[in-house]
């Protein structure tokens, strides 16, 4: 679990370094998020590749919104093993008053170690109406995420999330799938 959080905290950070704010060549995001809307769990139907996700088979994020409009974080991986790890932190609007461009912070013993540096960028690039599914990436391009309510979805919905993420710029060839539950259960027999 220890290792999980700490691989996390620090690919963010390496994101949150690599480009600068002012990038015009950065992805575009919605400009608004719901965050009231927003939070709940939300199913990984796809990722780039990323050191600190290495070992997961299926992965979800669940958003809780708090009094002072933060957010409170808990990703979740199960390994192909069946193993859940954990890591909780907090995410903050990168501008007052923004809810697209956030701060995210992993709680463990790096943060504590060095407080307000380990942030990594976590920007909502698309969330469709309904809020049922949900593009977020970091503006150097290093990190994507498919996300959805649902732990799959429709090859309809699939191909309009792809279609999206190719026109920011992303090279959907290179994403790692959610494995099955049915998957998984074959694994483990």
């Amino acid at each position: 679990m220890m290792r999980f959080a700490v691989t996390l905290l620090v690919g963010l950070l390496l994101a949150g370094c690599a480009t600068s704010r002012d990038d015009s060549l950065a992805p575009k995001t919605v400009n608004h998020v719901d965050l009231k809307r927003y939070q709940g769990t939300w199913y990984e139907l796809a990722r780039l590749p990323m050191y600190f996700q290495r070992n997961c088979a299926q992965s979800e994020a669940r958003y809780t919104l708090l009094p002072e409009g933060n957010v409170a974080v808990l990703n979740r991986c199960l390994t192909p093993e069946w193993k859940w790890e954990e890591a909780r932190g907090t995410a903050t609007p990168q501008v007052p008053g923004k809810t697209d461009k956030l701060w995210v912070e992993f709680d463990n013993w790096f943060s504590r170690l060095l407080p307000g540096a380990t942030k990594g960028d976590y920007w909502v690039l698309y969330v469709s109406d309904d809020y049922k599914t949900a593009i977020v990436g970091n503006p150097n391009r290093r990190y994507l995420w498919l996300l959805s309510r649902t732990k799959e979805v429709n090859e309809t919905v699939r191909e309009e999330l792809l279609s999206k993420a190719r026109q920011q710029g992303y090279d959907t060839t290179r994403l790692i799938w959610r494995v099955s539950d049915s998957a998984m259960a074959k694994t483990s027999k």
